[in-house]
């Protein structure tokens, strides 16, 4: 590191040879200390239920879109003595510590014009410490948020057309108060003709500078904007008792031309909404949607608005990808479930305080659900889509090594081990999509048995009415338990829902197996087949280099070998990250290649041999495979009452 730092000085030396000029004395001489502050550091003040006194003024200045800087100026009214300034740590939706702080640069702050220096706290870098010096009423407060330039760490949020604001990641807020109770007085702004949506209420509109309503830190911190040089806002529920929008930003003008055929499926997905809970939860929605190929990809849930991103051509496509179709009847479900509804142990007092994730099978995992059922009951999806979409939720789950030392419900602790980040061995670590995808499946199996034991009287839907629908038109969170759940789903079907919930959520072992009892009780049963119907190739995107259920990876374009299922036959084999496909017998090597020999060793005894590489080494692989190409769907059981037909068809009240 001294040879480093050395090296770097003469060539930093070198290239600005008037640097050298400065006499030592100068060059020495340090920055000011706040050496009134004493060491150890006093401790954060933990969060109390009282009012801060005054009102904090933030701007959010989102115009240096070349630089990608978003710059912020806060007015924070103070009195003399010990403060810290906290930055928000655990990021509501993220369920995990994901503030940015890496990315907080040019922290300032003065008061009556003089210069007051802050000291980091040494434990959690996200606090500063400040002492605020007699007379001083208000200080104020500036820094810069570099926001990023690509996705490879955080997501693009500024392009040259598209501004997203997430407030969370943009104000320092003052410790020992929960955040329902320090009031901000926001601003912005913005490129010049640019407009917004956001769930704030615009008090003025004075050239590029919109000023809003004053808002509790907790709303504002869930009130995200996106501004746009290409905007347009669609009334989607016209007449409606609160209003809802569909807030469109794009790369270009056409990619926000939203057809009339498409805004009656997103009025239609509200109406569903309204009818499968019976109330709302919020004052106003925004549904912000961003058509972008720039901006980074998002799908986050709001209390009062969602933020959701989607391709350029998403309204123009004649099929749009069906996850995009998914997305916004999921994102809107959370205003319910998450937002309103919210699990006790999320139910925190400000945003530094540790979340707990006990309950995300619930919270995700039936907002998984219920996004699912509402897609075709709203006319976003098909019922053959919805179908095609849940056999691959099954195959996943019954082909998941993983159960064998890890229980759903611990993977419920995922975010905390570290934000999505990647793992080489998907299959056998499971993560994040678990508590979505896997408990989707729990909530189809807990629908079915309702509706089969109450001969069709009684659904899941009856429990989603009287769970999330009560308190009409209230949008402060009401915290819920596991002990709530299950006196739910008993006040809707007497059960030992206790042992039915426990039993799937904590199986674990060798023995363990996928929760699919709720398929066969809806009339379906899980299968494979070798030949996919067009509907299944586009739902199945990425089927012609899918080999999970055959030999167990797959392939990307440059024939490199990926997702390799721990414990299958490639795994067996010795293959892992890093090898490429080069040839398939005597035949170099593709993914039509591949195909053809596992159509041809179906019933046959000649073994699939495969030639791999990685780096300089080769190796003959021998596969004594003969099952054949195999892609999941689903089929009908003779006889049964076909229960998905009742559960994804629209409500007519």
């Amino acid at each position: 590191m001294i040879r480093t730092a050395a090296l770097a000085l003469l060539l930093t030396s070198a290239a600005l040879p008037a640097m050298a000029q400065v006499p030592a004395s100068q060059a020495q001489t340090p920055l000011p200390a706040p050496t009134s502050l004493p060491r150890p550091l006093p401790p954060i003040p933990a969060p109390q239920d009282r009012d801060y006194p005054g009102v904090i003024a933030i701007r959010a200045d989102l115009t240096d879109l070349d630089h990608k800087v978003i710059r912020v100026r806060q007015t924070i009214p103070v009195s003399a003595g010990h403060l810290v300034l906290q930055y928000p740590k655990f990021i509501p939706g993220n369920h995990a510590d994901t503030g940015p702080i890496q990315l907080v640069s040019g922290v300032t702050v003065t008061g009556n014009g003089q210069r007051i220096e802050w000291l980091r706290d040494t434990v959690d870098p996200h606090a500063f410490h400040l002492d605020i010096p007699a007379g001083v009423g208000e200080i104020e407060v500036a820094f810069e948020w570099l926001t990023q330039p690509d996705n490879a760490v955080w997501r693009v949020v500024m392009t040259q057309e598209i501004v997203n604001l997430q407030w969370e990641k943009a104000l320092l807020y003052p410790a020992g108060y929960n955040h329902d109770r320090i009031m901000f007085s926001p601003s912005v702004v913005l490129p010049t003709g640019w407009n917004y949506g956001v769930a704030l209420d615009t008090v003025s509109r004075e050239g590029d500078v919109a000023t809003f309503a004053p808002i509790s830190l907790e709303h504002l911190a869930d009130s995200p904007m996106f501004a746009g040089k290409y905007y347009r806002r669609i009334d989607i529920d016209p007449g409606g008792r609160s209003p809802v929008h569909l807030n469109l930003v794009g790369d270009t003008a056409a990619s926000i031309n939203a057809s009339p055929e498409w805004i009656d499926k997103y009025e239609s997905l509200v109406d569903q909404a309204d009818r499968l809970f019976g109330a709302r939860h919020y004052d106003r929605y925004e549904f912000l949607l961003g058509l972008s190929s720039k901006l980074g990809g998002i799908g986050l849930e709001h209390h009062r608005s969602s933020e959701n991103t989607a391709a350029p051509s998403y309204f123009s496509s004649a099929t749009p990808d069906y996850g995009t179709r998914n997305l916004l009847p999921h994102e809107y479900v959370h205003s319910w479930n998450g937002k309103f509804r919210r699990p006790s142990d999320e139910y925190v007092q400000n945003l530094n305080v540790p979340t707990q994730n006990s309950l995300m099978w619930v919270y995700e995992g039936q907002t998984e659900y219920w996004g699912d059922v509402l897609t075709p009951r709203s006319g976003l999806g098909t019922v053959e889509e919805a179908v095609i979409n849940l056999a691959e939720v099954a195959a996943f789950y019954e082909n998941q090594p993983g159960r064998a030392w890890r229980a759903l419900q611990d993977t419920n602790n995922h975010n905390l081990l570290g934000y999505r980040t990647t793992n080489p061995w998907p299959s056998w670590m499971r993560g994040t999509g678990d508590y979505y995808r896997e408990a989707l499946l729990i909530w189809l199996d807990a629908d079915t048995l309702i509706r089969e034991q109450t001969n069709e009287r009684k659904s899941l839907d009856d429990f989603a009415k009287a769970f999330f629908g009560v308190e009409d038109g209230v949008w402060e969170a009401r915290p819920y338990t596991f002990e709530d759940v299950v006196a739910h789903l008993n006040a809707v079907h007497p059960h030992d829902w206790t042992t039915f919930l426990r039993s799937r959520l904590d199986a674990v072992g060798p023995e363990a197996r996928a929760p699919l009892e709720g398929l066969a009780r809806a009339g379906w049963r899980l299968t494979y087949v070798d030949t996919l119907t067009p509907v299944e190739k586009r739902m199945q995107s990425g089927w012609a280099t899918d080999f999970q259920y055959s030999l167990g990876f797959n392939l990307n374009s440059a024939n490199r070998i990926t997702g390799v299922l721990w414990g299958g036959p490639a795994f067996q084999q010795g293959l892992g990250a890093g090898w490429d496909l080069v040839a398939v017998g005597d035949r170099t090597a593709s993914a039509e290649v591949l195909r053809d020999a596992i159509t041809a060793a179906k019933g046959a005894s000649e073994p699939i041999v495969l030639v791999v590489k990685r780096g300089d080494e080769f190796r003959t692989l021998s596969f004594d495979y003969h099952g054949g190409l195999r892609y999941p769907r689903l089929e009908r059981i003779e006889g049964a009452r076909d229960r998905l037909a009742d559960i994804f068809a629209p409500r007519r009240r």
